[in-house]
């Protein structure tokens, strides 16, 4: 169960980071959202390195699904559009993905 706290903020970040871009390229805001969007970047890569996993590449596969729930918050919460139900479909098929990765090594294990 931590590991969904550490892709939880890790998704966090990671979207708080693009999104400042996505201000500054997108939205015409200021270059200094750069500033905190790297930091914010930076604070993602440390978090995902939290995940108990054997491989990186498991780790982010799973991560994904995770990642993908964090979005339609996003989407919800910052940008206040109301995700739609097959958003929340969608998510949850990922989520779903995301945990037979992450808990397929302890059931192929002989």
């Amino acid at each position: 169960m931590l590991n969904y706290l550490w892709f939880f903020l890790a998704a966090l970040f990671e979207i708080a980071g693009c999104y400042a871009f996505w201000l500054w390229l997108r939205m015409g805001k200021s270059a200094w959202w750069v500033a905190p969007g790297l930091l914010s970047l930076t604070l993602f890569a440390l978090l995902l390195t939290r995940v108990e996993a054997a491989y990186a590449g498991r780790a982010y596969a799973a991560y994904g699904g995770i990642y993908i729930v964090a979005s339609l918050l996003w989407l919800g919460v910052v940008e206040r559009t109301r995700p739609l139900a097959s958003d929340w479909l969608g998510a949850a098929l990922c989520v779903l993905g995301a945990t037979v990765i992450l808990l397929g090594p302890r059931f192929s294990q002989s």
